[in-house]
């Protein structure tokens, strides 16, 4: 869907399809490429570049349906949850892909003010109930034996329920793709897995930058619960200690908006019995003893440019991921170990003084930063990479 779009030196690899295959060929170089003084490696506290996680790996899957699951069981909360989309739907029959409703007490709720649900449940035990929940909604309400957070799996071979391809889903439901600058084609109403909510951002990160799996049909827009603890580290800002690379990515790829923030307690959990209980104070269940917040993240219209798209995306990962290895460092040294062009230059043109430090940039300073060095005319070469990228890629 990008192709069309893009600059003529990178149609080609968007064509491939592979999005991720023909990133350094353009723009980068080995030190074998540079004269004598660019021959630098990276700080001494070099991370290696983020690979492309392999989220789905089988054992780990496996265990994924042993743990125990949040669910929406206060109806008040339902209600207040359901009006607060209500007013924000462009119509009353808007749809919404609904993750994981077990009871379907928000299910509920968000039938009564009339949208359309589509609710992707990945618990058997549950679906019965909800198709009943469907029967006197006049269509309203369509249940799939699904698991949204297990979507388009990268483990390889035939996704099998509640293993789900998006392109497949989509298809069923009559979803098209729209254009990245367009309106929202889906919203998502959801929990994270208490368990893997870190893992889960990470996972919809990658695919957010690259316009894969849910993103390929456009800005979908995801309201989630999340815990306290996830959430303070995703809005962290440049003054605190929990700033780090997924604060980044995540303020730069979308506008966050708190909803509603709700206690622990308004949710029960599904146990392996099958039963619905509230949350113990156990270190199984640790991570829901707080405050649970609601929000929207919805993916930023002027997030890709001529100079970040989905097919250079992972160099700018790793351009953050390199900068927060060593947190303290100035900017400029980390400029060194990642490019040729000139460093001095980079910082007169975002404006910066020499002296500045990573943790003094506001997320938005490191696109600018990126787009500089892409965007610079008189290098052939914009990025330096070790053989050790090479492998990881």
């Amino acid at each position: 869907m990008w192709a069309p779009g893009l600059p003529p030196r990178l149609k080609l690899s968007a064509l491939a399809g592979a999005g991720r295959l023909c990133i350094w060929g353009s723009g980068a170089s080995t030190r074998e490429h540079l004269p004598a003084k660019n021959h630098r490696g990276f700080s001494d506290s070099y991370p290696q570049l983020l690979p492309h996680p392999d989220f789905t790996n089988p054992s780990s899957a496996s265990k994924g349906r042993l743990q125990a699951k949040r669910y929406v069981t206060n109806r008040r909360l339902a209600e207040s949850v359901a009006e607060i989309l209500r007013g924000k739907l462009e119509t009353p029959r808007h749809l919404l892909l609904e993750c994981n409703p077990g009871p379907g007490i928000l299910t509920q709720a968000l039938l009564k003010t009339g949208a359309k649900v589509v609710a992707l449940e990945s618990d058997r035990k549950f679906i019965p109930h909800l198709e009943s929940l469907g029967k006197n909604n006049h269509g309203r309400l369509e249940v799939i034996h699904c698991d949204f957070f297990k979507i388009d799996p990268r483990s390889g071979g035939l996704p099998r329920p509640p293993v789900m391809a998006s392109r497949t889903l989509f298809q069923n439901l009559g979803i098209e793709a729209r254009p990245w600058s367009g309106g929202i084609p889906l919203k998502v109403i959801g929990i994270f897995p208490f368990k893997n909510e870190r893992r889960t951002l990470w996972k919809f990160l990658y695919d957010l930058y690259a316009c894969t799996s849910i993103y390929k049909y456009g800005r979908v827009e995801l309201n989630m619960f999340i815990s306290e603890k996830e959430y303070k580290k995703l809005m962290a800002n440049r003054n605190s200690s929990l700033y780090d690379v997924l604060s980044v990515l995540w303020q730069v790829a979308c506008e966050i908006k708190i909803l509603q923030v709700v206690p622990s307690s308004s949710f029960d959990v599904c146990t392996r019995k099958g039963q619905l209980e509230k949350a113990k104070h156990r270190e199984s269940l640790e991570p829901i003893v707080q405050n649970v917040y609601f929000i929207q993240m919805t993916p930023r219209k002027n997030l890709f440019t001529e100079n970040l798209t989905p097919i250079n995306y992972d160099v700018f990962f790793h351009m953050i991921k390199h900068c927060f290895g060593k947190r303290g460092a100035r900017l400029i040294d980390h400029l060194h170990s990642l490019t040729p062009v000139d460093a001095m230059d980079i910082l007169m043109q975002i404006q910066k003084s020499e002296k500045v430090k990573v943790t003094n940039l506001c997320p938005q300073d490191f696109k600018r930063i990126f787009e500089t060095i892409e965007g610079s005319k008189d290098y052939a070469h914009k990025w330096l990479y070790d053989d050790t990228m090479s492998e990881t890629r």
